[in-house]
């Protein structure tokens, strides 16, 4: 059983992407919020798709971090599986320009829309014994647009996000959907040894349910989104 337990909160999100939606959780080592989840999703009001808003504010928007405002849900909805616990597949939500919590403008027309979860791109619970030993990311998007996700195991810990470009063998997009990591094995775990931008790097992915590792090369584009204060300790 997930230590976090069926509680019902605010789970705020950072939302990325330019051509689909992905939304990333912003979490903490504390119940309720002690799990990573990043899920692709699509944007609904009164009945009609409003990503081409969503889309048309960020691409005037380049450099500017969005957010998500939602309401309250179980956050274990999303790592539970089965009949009795089905995946959570819409909630509303408010969708900010700039950090939420760090004085964020809200979306006048992306208030209150229906977020409905296409995929759930990577979902985790901080129940881990110990810190992996390698510098470790969640993979996803696409061909138009790749990121990485730093994968978050147990405090301290720190959560980013990446804009990236990778060349080599590269996951295929139905790998992507089975889920993928990367790791980068000459970099320490620390804060200060994450990926940035600058000289690409060589790692290697590993594919759910896949025997083999996959040689590639990564070139972060922009550092998306950075936090460690809010996992240097589980509280």
């Amino acid at each position: 059983m997930h230590s976090h337990g069926p509680v019902k909160a605010r789970h705020n999100m950072v939302v990325v992407g330019e051509h689909r939606i992905f939304l990333s959780h912003l979490p903490m080592f504390m119940v309720p919020h002690n799990a990573q989840v990043i899920l692709e999703a699509t944007f609904v009001k009164q009945g009609r798709t409003v990503d081409d808003i969503y889309f048309a504010d960020r691409a005037k928007h380049r450099t500017v971090l969005y957010t998500l405002q939602p309401e309250s849900f179980v956050l274990q909805d999303f790592l539970s599986a089965g009949p009795a616990h089905p995946a959570l597949t819409h909630f509303t939500a408010t969708v900010f320009r700039g950090h939420l919590e760090k004085k964020g403008v809200p979306i006048e027309a992306l208030t209150d829309v229906e977020v409905r979860v296409k995929h759930i791109v990577h979902a985790h619970a901080f129940d881990a014994p110990e810190k992996l030993p390698t510098l470790t990311y969640v993979m996803f998007g696409g061909d138009q647009e790749q990121f990485l996700a730093h994968f978050i195991s147990k405090a301290p810990d720190y959560d980013q996000l990446l804009s990236v470009s990778m060349t080599g063998q590269l996951p295929s997009p139905e790998e992507l959907q089975r889920g993928a990591t990367l790791e980068v094995l000459d970099h320490g775990t620390e804060p200060s040894a994450r990926l940035k931008t600058g000289k690409p790097v060589s790692a290697r992915a590993h594919v759910t349910g896949a025997h083999q590792f996959l040689n590639l090369d990564v070139a972060v584009k922009a550092e998306l989104y950075f936090e460690a204060g809010e996992l240097s300790s589980s509280m």
